[in-house]
């Protein structure tokens, strides 16, 4: 299955989707099915700024933790509580209802800067 091409994403798995100045972050389908079912998700920072690179988190499954890592400069706006609360949903819905953190983008050529699906997809299919 391709990645949705709505968005960017890291080498390490986070996708980020812009809409009006705010990137939405989560975790692929490809790091879903490499972890298999999700346990815990945990975000260490859930306000402030952040800047690329950063761990914000990390994610738990039956066979590995992974940290969570943010690939644009900005500040937290949001983070998704239901995840917290229920995991299981990164499993079910990673790519809207499993979003993980929100960040209010600093300088939009971050964003540019991201791995765009179809080069996502051939490093990692």
């Amino acid at each position: 299955m391709a990645s949705p091409d709505d968005r960017r994403y890291l080498e390490t798995h986070e996708w980020h989707r812009l809409e009006d100045g705010v990137v939405t972050i989560g975790v692929s389908r490809f790091a879903v099915e490499e972890l298999t079912d999700i346990t815990y998700v945990e975000v260490r920072k859930s306000e402030g700024t952040i800047k690329a690179g950063d761990a914000f988190g990390e994610i738990e499954s039956v066979k590995a933790t992974s940290e969570l890592y943010c690939g644009v400069d900005g500040e937290v706006v949001a983070v998704n509580q239901e995840v917290l609360d229920n995991p299981a949903l990164v499993n079910e819905d990673p790519y809207e209802r499993g979003w993980l953190i929100k960040v209010e983008l600093d300088d939009p050529s971050d964003y540019e800067r991201l791995l765009a699906a179809a080069e996502y997809d051939r490093k990692h299919r």
